[in-house]
């Protein structure tokens, strides 16, 4: 099955945007809709209350004004219908009919005993004598004797009513004054806002969406050029960058994206190199070998244990080589088993393995107490490579030093030898991989001691110097940082204790 193309960040983006502009302008629109049509039907309410007020005779004898709002009067028949001034019902409907004109949209009809009688011969309202939906309803809502209002669906709309029942005394019949309201007429205005607000909002979600696009697609083009520059980035070409201007979020990470490219080309160029050197290194012993073995007399047996000899020789400086890089690639790897060390312990350690180095007097000059954080193995490893190196390259007979410090500043581990030193010039370029201060092999070895050194004592957070040993030689050092910051002195517990003793 073909998979099919994810939705890019953009179109998800954008999508976001319009969802929530839709439902933010959904909201406004029904709350906007639903409030004018609760005032719409608010004032219809009202306009049917002010009838109730005039017909209020129908129930008192005396008028009373219906309640009304606040700061509005209530609408009143100049001459009120005084129901005991009728003595029949037809002719006060009649006159009721004939007195309460209905406004735009509204329409009344006068009912005696169910049967719609009498109707305004007005041309405004609308008729509503015909509608027996209304007429039947009104007629059953005020069996009771109340006044009644609702809403009705009809054929012809919606319907918001009063219907309100007629009695004259010495007339058995029973009256009603039904008044209503076209809902839809009433409602054309809110109804023809909200149809203006629809379009209106379609609009400006198809703007939204014109402009996120093209706003959007700014935005991410540095995301973009970022895919593109690592898609073109191989392995016999790492120096592409990213374009890392400007204070925002993108640029940080197009420069941090840029320091990693940095560190991955510089990982790499060290491995070319290392593989250059290895191979370098392999090809010495390998042509040595294969030139003794073409010119080697198979019939001369002096010749063949010469030959031999050599070739071993050759193959055990191979396996040192080997074993060189291995411990150089664990020495740069993350297998460190970090922990409290003690420094006492590891100096006397380190004085009782160098006493076997023959070909030279050791002593300990300096034996420093204290905790240093690392590995002990991998220090150990260091600091007797150090002291495997001043034994190569020092006339034999001459003496060793070895010592070690502890401060505030941090730990020093150090070997001190009275050779030919290292010229100033060289002393970088020793703890590179098969490099030696004279340029050449003047004593065996692979080139990697140095390097193992650098890389355990890198990985340690230090650094590994040289300098001149006073009357002649070098002294190398490994300098580790502290292993934790040494608390002022008014902060130590000893001194909280005394300071509260004197302020008690």
């Amino acid at each position: 099955m073909s998979r099919s193309r994810p939705v890019t960040a953009r179109v998800r983006i954008l999508a976001a945007i319009l969802a929530v502009a839709c439902v933010g302008l959904s909201i406004v629109g029904s709350v906007t809709f639903i409030v004018q049509r609760e005032q719409v039907l608010t004032e219809i309410d009202q306009r049917l209350g002010a009838q109730v007020a005039r017909l209020v005779t129908v129930a008192t004898p005396t008028p009373s004004p219906a309640p009304t709002t606040e700061g509005e009067e209530p609408e009143i028949a100049v001459d009120p219908l005084a129901v005991g001034d009728y003595d029949d019902l037809e002719e006060y409907l009649t006159a009721a009919v004939a007195r309460l004109v209905p406004a735009r949209n509204e329409g009344a009809v006068a009912v005696i005993d169910g049967v719609a009688r009498y109707r305004p011969s007005t041309l405004s309202g609308f008729d509503i004598s015909a509608n027996r939906t209304l007429i039947d309803r009104a007629v059953a809502e005020t069996t009771g004797g109340d006044t009644v209002r609702g809403t009705v669906v009809t054929d012809t709309g919606a319907l918001r009513y009063v219907a309100i029942p007629v009695t004259v005394e010495g007339d058995d019949r029973s009256g009603l004054y039904i008044r209503a309201v076209d809902l839809g007429a009433e409602l054309d205005s809110v109804t023809t806002a909200m149809a203006t607000f629809s379009i209106a909002a379609i609009a400006v979600i198809v703007a939204i969406g014109v402009v996120g696009w093209f706003v959007t697609g700014r935005l991410l083009s540095p995301i973009r050029h970022m895919r593109e520059t690592a898609d073109a980035i191989a392995i016999t070409d790492l120096s592409m960058r990213l374009p890392a201007g400007g204070t925002d979020d993108i640029a940080d990470l197009s420069r941090t994206v840029n320091s990693m490219l940095d560190r991955i080309e510089g990982t790499v160029d060290v491995q070319r190199q290392l593989l250059d050197d290895v191979r370098h290194e392999l090809k010495t012993p390998i042509t040595i070998v294969r030139g003794h073995l073409e010119l080697m007399d198979p019939k001369d047996a002096v010749d063949v244990a010469t030959t031999r000899e050599i070739g071993i020789s050759e193959l055990d400086r191979l396996a040192r080589l080997v074993e060189d890089i291995d411990l150089l690639a664990a020495a740069e790897g993350d297998s460190y088993v970090m922990r409290d060390v003690d420094l006492a312990a590891l100096t006397s350690r380190v004085a009782e393995l160098v006493a076997v180095i023959p070909g030279h007097t050791w002593s300990i000059e300096s034996h420093a107490g204290g905790i240093v954080h690392g590995d002990q193995d991998r220090l150990l490893q260091a600091w007797l490579q150090l002291a495997d190196n001043a034994a190569k390259y020092t006339p034999e007979g001459t003496p060793i030093e070895v010592g070690s410090s502890h401060d505030a500043a941090g730990t020093r581990l150090w070997v001190r030898d009275h050779g030919p030193g290292i010229p100033p010039a060289a002393r970088r370029r020793i703890f590179r991989r098969f490099d030696r201060a004279g340029g050449k092999r003047v004593v065996g070895g692979s080139g990697l001691g140095l390097a193992i050194v650098e890389a355990i004592t890198t990985s340690h957070g230090g650094t590994c110097t040289v300098t001149d040993t006073r009357g002649g030689g070098a002294t190398f050092t490994i300098h580790l940082p502290p292993s934790r910051a040494e608390l002022p002195a008014p902060v130590r517990a000893g001194d909280v204790v005394l300071q509260r003793e004197a302020s008690g």
